[in-house]
């Protein structure tokens, strides 16, 4: 289905149709862009769990649970 996707001139066509919608001035600033928030999302992947969702978890752990009441059917 994806066989062959990523020619070299889709790239080029696809490259061609950015640079219209952006432009030659905004087209290095996007790039940054796209770059900085994969970085970080790679980042926040690869780190270690936030302390407050530890906290989180523990306190859903000692949270007492209250059993459900079995609502009679709708009629």
């Amino acid at each position: 289905m994806f066989n062959g996707l990523l020619q070299p001139t889709h790239l080029i066509i696809l490259l061609a149709v950015v640079l219209i919608f952006l432009g030659p001035k905004r087209l290095p600033s996007a790039g940054r862009a796209i770059g900085q928030g994969l970085r970080e999302f790679k980042d926040s992947i690869n780190r270690e769990p936030h302390p407050l969702a530890e906290a989180t978890a523990t306190a859903d752990e000692e949270t007492p649970q209250v059993p459900r009441q079995e609502m009679p059917p709708a009629q």
